[in-house]
């Protein structure tokens, strides 16, 4: 039942407005006891030409009320309407068991593409903490459209080319005897690469073997194209193992050099339409609003990063004909979006620039505010991390059920989701501060909460010992706590849709963990396994309920959900 869209028809019948656009009016009020949506009256003053209070009071007058709507009030300007309480839990609650791990799902994507394009590591170095909140950010989106219906295609725009691969190639030419690359290539391959940029400052000649390296591999030299290719072969597999076990998915690898043909048709376009124009040396194309030129070609001759992000954009309309492209990239990249967006709209792809979308994020921090980067002057890689968290939580549960079954698989799935809910539990924008203590905090606003809270669903239903009847006696979860709990039930499907709206990944950690604390509090106030059957019954029914919507909002964050703790 969508109980705004019930609403709608019935004020539609009385007013000449169009019932999706009232649908868009309709609150649900801060007081409950004030009703339990709200229709704002102050816009139809304009129309019909009449104050609020009255327009309220004579739509109060003529609204009939049914076995849904069992009451209407007036306050101010605002319609309240309260819902028959018994028929709000049964609807709700046979919804989501009807649906289970398809509830909250919808269609409203359907037939539409969405392209993401997140994470986008440089090759030869080992995941870093730095691509960790574009990864983690990308992928929840990823599922969140995928969940709504749309068509996603995930894209890891990897750094494969250019001067830093180039010295990584001369350094491996040079070194490659010294080093043993049978246990990490990847972590050997960064050795190399860190000590060809300590050399190159006491010895700068040595950047002339990068220089000629990267001559060679644009000439296509078969030994250098081989070894280039090899490099990212062991960094993919490398970065893959991050992605598995955070559950990232991409449907596309192609990086920087895949554009590397492309590029002369952007400039083309940008000449034929008069958009390039010489500057300093180079060739640029001019932006309104004081913002500052888009550099197409430098003056030393060669292409930037806006031109390849153009040439992507046109392979990305020509291959997928996207309806919008999101960029997951830090807020630092915002002025280069813009210029880009622009440019393509310039270049007469209005359509398309229009539904492009930097989606920015703020920084990690430590505790202390600091700005997380190495360790010992060594990047913090995200295989550090990650092992970190498991292994944290695999001593917490040592302390605390040692004799718990599949310890090692739970103390995984603790510890990845720790990460990721700690970096989507707030607004993406704000900086993310990663302290050991809150993010493995069983009792806060944390992965493990939001997992021990559906273990103990979980483990409530094993102690009951039996089935849910399916003849369900609603009328038994009319009390203040179970209505809360089903409100926030409810809300389910609408939050997934605005967090695609606003791509919005905290939406959704921050309303399961007011789900949470609900269901804690009806859990404090009510035995849910006592004498009365019938209650029990209806009981046990929220509380697989809960269940369902935790586990499905968590699967959409990339975070799995262990059945004990």
């Amino acid at each position: 039942m969508d109980y705004k869209k019930k609403i709608a028809e019935k004020i539609a019948q009385l007013v000449d407005i169009n019932e999706n656009e009232l649908r868009e009016y309709i609150e649900i009020p801060p007081n409950k006891d004030m009703g339990d949506y709200s229709f704002p009256c102050f816009r139809l003053a304009k129309v019909m030409k009449k104050s609020p209070q009255v327009i309220a009071e004579e739509l109060k007058s003529q609204i009939k009320l049914d076995d849904i709507i069992e009451k209407t009030d007036v306050a101010g300007g605002y319609l309240n309407f309260f819902i028959n309480k018994t028929s709000f839990v049964e609807n709700t609650l046979k919804e989501i068991a009807k649906k289970e791990n398809d509830y909250g799902k919808s269609e409203i994507g359907k037939g539409q593409t969405i392209v993401i394009d997140y994470s986008a590591p440089n090759i030869a170095k080992p995941f870093h903490v730095g691509h960790l909140r574009s990864t983690v950010i990308g992928g929840a989106l990823y599922k969140i459209y995928q969940y709504l219906g749309y068509h996603v295609i995930g894209i890891n725009h990897l750094g494969d080319w250019g001067m830093g691969v180039c010295k990584t190639i001369a350094g491996y030419e040079m070194w490659k005897e010294e080093y043993d690359f049978s246990i990490s290539p990847i972590n050997a391959i960064a050795k190399i690469y860190a000590r060809f940029n300590k050399e190159e400052k006491e010895n700068p000649s040595i950047t002339d073997k990068a220089r000629n390296a990267l001559q060679r591999l644009e000439a296509g030299d078969e030994e250098t194209v081989k070894l280039w290719k090899w490099i990212i072969s062991i960094s993919i597999e490398s970065y893959n193992k991050i992605y598995d076990l955070i559950g990232c998915k991409f449907d596309s690898y192609n990086g920087e050099a895949f554009y590397n043909d492309k590029m002369d048709r952007v400039i083309k376009i940008l000449e034929d339409k008069n958009l390039l124009v010489e500057s300093e040396g180079a060739k640029v194309v001019m932006m309104p609003d004081n913002m500052p030129p888009c550099i197409i070609i430098t003056s030393a001759g060669t292409t930037i990063y806006a031109t390849r992000d153009l040439a992507a954009l046109l392979y990305r309309i020509d291959n997928y004909h996207f309806d919008k492209a999101l960029y997951v990239v830090g807020g630092e990249q915002s002025l280069h979006f813009k210029q880009v967006f622009k440019t393509l709209e310039l270049m007469g792809y209005e359509k398309y620039a229009k539904n492009c979308v930097h989606i920015p994020f703020g920084l990690i921090l430590n505790e202390n505010g600091e700005k997380i980067g190495s360790r010992k002057g060594t990047p913090i890689t995200l295989e550090e991390i990650f092992n970190e968290a498991i292994e944290k939580s695999l001593q917490i549960i040592e302390e605390k059920n040692s004799e718990l079954e599949n310890k090692e698989e739970v103390a995984k799935k603790v510890g990845v989701g720790a990460i990721i809910f700690n970096d989507l539990a707030n607004n993406r924008i704000k900086d993310e501060i990663f302290d050991w203590k809150q993010i493995l905090n069983f009792a806060g606003e944390t992965g493990p909460y939001m997992q021990y809270t559906y273990v103990r669903t979980q483990s409530i239903l094993r102690n009951a010992n039996c089935e849910i009847d399916s003849n369900v006696d609603y009328s038994k979860l009319l009390d203040d706590e179970a209505i809360d709990v089903v409100k926030k039930l409810k809300e389910f499907p609408n939050i997934i849709i605005a967090s695609a709206d606003k791509n919005e990944p905290s939406l959704i950690s921050r309303y399961l963990i007011d789900l949470a604390q609900s269901f804690s509090r009806f859990y404090n106030e009510h035995h849910i396994i006592c004498e009365d059957k019938n209650t029990q019954n209806a009981r046990l029914m929220l509380t697989k309920a809960v269940g369902i919507t935790i586990k499905n909002g968590l699967n959409i964050l990339g975070i799995e959900t262990p059945e004990k703790m």
